[in-house]
């Protein structure tokens, strides 16, 4: 394996990671609430300016100011599903997303408008610097992406597999009356995963502008960029959710690689619509994802 296709697929790794952080968020919004919350973008653009302002210029160490953002963004998150989401009717899917969207396009407007379009800087302590790995240089950025994603995702996975209040959240998805019945809180269970996923997309949005990328309003059309890692994966399964990401991601980054190489007459922009490809091909040949499951109706 030559040291370019080594260094790629360990970036391709890196964004996948971060795709599967977003759209875990998006996948345990739904499985609990049928809402498919584009506001997962806005989640990730101001965990990033949060970090930003309270690390580069309040001065906190990063870490910390990573912590801040994430837990300003969980309670952002249940906020706006207790005053927004929650007032609109529950069959209303289609309401429902457009209030989401026009939430992210809020939330962007009004971060360039503080902040401006210019790319800042998060002061991250690693910045642009490289290892040697096999004979390429990976950048320190994708290993600590990798293993902070790493770290969430099996944490995530260990309490819903294995703890009462996974169990909780399981249920409630499962048979919302039965559990209710049981002595299971709904509303507490919207709550948690509004909270988680608010989080992880605080998450997302630092190891997203770490290194050389920086801070930009761009950032919040991440949450479209995740959305095929997704469809992928299948629209309940916080595992294909996981999985999707990282097949999103490592597609897209070969393309970099090898796209104009051997298809340059489709432009330099190519690999970013190649997630979007992918969630075309997904809908064509199994739209409930790699681990969805088919819905059966009856007439």
């Amino acid at each position: 394996m030559n040291s370019q296709l080594l260094q790629t697929l360990v970036s391709g790794v890196a964004v996948g990671s971060t795709y599967a952080l977003i759209a875990l968020g998006f996948v345990l919004v739904y499985s609990a609430t049928r809402v498919l919350n584009f506001a997962q973008g806005a989640f990730v653009l101001i965990g990033a300016y949060a970090t930003y302002q309270l690390g580069s210029r309040f001065g906190l160490p990063f870490f910390l100011a990573v912590l801040l953002a994430a837990i300003i963004c969980s309670g952002l998150s249940v906020l706006f599903e207790r005053f927004v989401v929650r007032r609109i009717p529950p069959h209303d899917h289609f309401a429902a997303v457009m209030v989401t969207v026009g939430a992210l396009f809020a939330v962007e407007a009004v971060v360039a408008s503080i902040w401006g379009a210019t790319p800042m800087n998060l002061g991250d302590p690693w910045g642009v610097d490289t290892v040697p790995f096999l004979g390429a240089a990976v950048a320190v950025v994708s290993i600590w992406t990798i293993a902070v994603s790493v770290v969430l995702l099996t944490a995530t996975f260990v309490v819903f597999k294995f703890t009462k209040v996974g169990l909780a959240m399981r249920a409630a998805v499962s048979d919302p009356l039965a559990a209710t019945a049981n002595g299971i809180s709904l509303s507490r269970v919207r709550l948690g995963v509004w909270a988680a996923a608010g989080a992880a997309g605080a998450i997302a949005g630092v190891l997203m502008s770490t290194g050389a990328t920086g801070v930009s309003p761009a950032l919040g059309i991440a949450a479209f960029a995740a959305l095929p890692a997704m469809v992928l994966g299948g629209l309940t399964s916080p595992v294909g959710a996981i999985v999707g990401g990282l097949i999103t991601g490592m597609v897209q980054q070969l393309a970099v690689l090898y796209q104009p190489q051997y298809l340059p007459f489709l432009g330099d922009g190519f690999p970013a619509v190649t997630p979007y490809l992918l969630l075309v091909v997904v809908l064509l040949v199994k739209p409930s994802g790699l681990f969805g499951t088919r819905t059966v109706g009856r007439f």
